[in-house]
């Protein structure tokens, strides 16, 4: 019997083992790191760690294990990061929810179109890069990173080489964010005194690119900072629907009036994140049981991580060229920059 005919016999829990058990050893071997005090003085917490390690696993020993392992990785990557965010609901209650409010929105739209506009500026008018590589990016730098560039792709009807350049480039400078922000943190409360650590975590959600990067951005800072990140990150992410239909309606406009439709995903994930939270607020659960759930969220957000940093290559960012990572940088200083401006002028009119 081939070894593929063997592969179709198994249950699929078989194939994602080797995987979700790759993910759960360097999850746990990063929450153990978190927890030693010459790695805690560092400011560094088990989901940051959790990438790292998943990063020089993955450049390293992953290779001869990809064929076995990749089922798991993938799901934990995808699945158990959705999986995770929504019981990271329980965290949550209506009152932070409100918090964010308005305001928050806001600061999401507002962040969503003109990073967007600056992108396509950027890309098309000073990189000369074609039309397809700079709405990935700017959809991925935008709104959700890799998820965002995967939505977008049957609707600009993109080449997978193109999708495979945006992927490396959302990846490389949402992992950045994830080690700047919380450096950023203490500087931006010396300038602004009167900032606090939850309207940090809105500009942390508001401009990091990936779910998983504002998560452990969020973390290296505070709870505080950590839930409203998530809260604001959720919110923007539910925007991707709304940001595909009209692009969809532009580019139908540009091939002449025609009337395909191409399909537009919904984020459901997110909105159970916020159907979670506001059940959190009824108190209707006991408190162990409220936990146990905290402790279940942790360590599939932790394997999420791990399952990132497997899945980021080196060589993908070698093959994606000077251009597109040089946009990449261009965008990531504008959301630091512009979306910290656009952060502070709501906050400020609107507090």
């Amino acid at each position: 019997m081939t070894e593929l005919s063997i592969a179709k016999t198994h249950h699929p829990a078989a194939l994602w083992f080797p995987g979700l058990l790759l993910t759960a050893a360097i999850a746990g071997a990063a929450r153990w790191l978190a927890q030693q005090p010459a790695i805690a003085t560092l400011g560094l917490g088990s989901l940051t760690l959790a990438i790292m390690l998943g990063i020089v696993v993955g450049n390293s020993v992953y290779t001869p294990l990809a064929s076995r392992c990749d089922s798991g990785v993938v799901l934990a990557k995808q699945k158990l990061l959705r999986l995770g965010i929504i019981l990271f609901g329980f965290r949550i209650t209506l009152q932070q929810i409100a918090d964010v409010g308005f305001s928050g929105i806001l600061i999401d739209a507002l962040t969503l179109s003109s990073t967007f506009f600056v992108t396509c500026l950027l890309g098309i008018r000073l990189l000369k890069l074609d039309r397809d590589t700079v709405w990935l990016i700017g959809a991925g730098s935008s709104i959700c990173g890799a998820a965002a560039v995967l939505a977008t792709e049957p609707v600009v009807k993109a080449a997978s080489s193109k999708v495979a350049v945006a992927i490396a480039t959302v990846v490389l400078f949402g992992t950045l964010a994830i080690f700047i922000y919380p450096l950023l943190w203490p500087l931006a409360h010396h300038l602004f005194p009167g900032l606090s650590a939850a309207q940090f975590g809105v500009f942390t959600g508001s401009t990091i690119h990936e779910v998983a990067q504002v998560v452990a951005a969020g973390h290296s800072i505070s709870p505080e900072a950590e839930n409203s990140a998530v809260i604001a990150k959720m919110l923007r992410v539910m925007m991707l629907a709304p940001f595909l239909l009209c692009l969809s309606a532009v580019l139908r406009g540009k091939r002449n009036g025609s009337k395909a439709r191409q399909p537009v995903t919904f984020p459901w994930f997110a909105l159970l994140f916020i159907a979670v939270a506001l059940f959190n607020s009824l108190q209707l659960l006991p408190a162990t049981v409220v936990a146990t759930l905290n402790e279940l969220a942790g360590l599939l957000l932790a394997m999420a991580m791990a399952a990132l940093g497997l899945t980021t290559r080196f060589g993908a960012l070698r093959e994606a060229g000077v251009k597109p990572l040089l946009l990449g940088a261009l965008v990531f200083v504008w959301l630091i920059a512009g979306g910290g401006t656009l952060n502070l002028l709501v906050q400020h009119f609107m507090g």
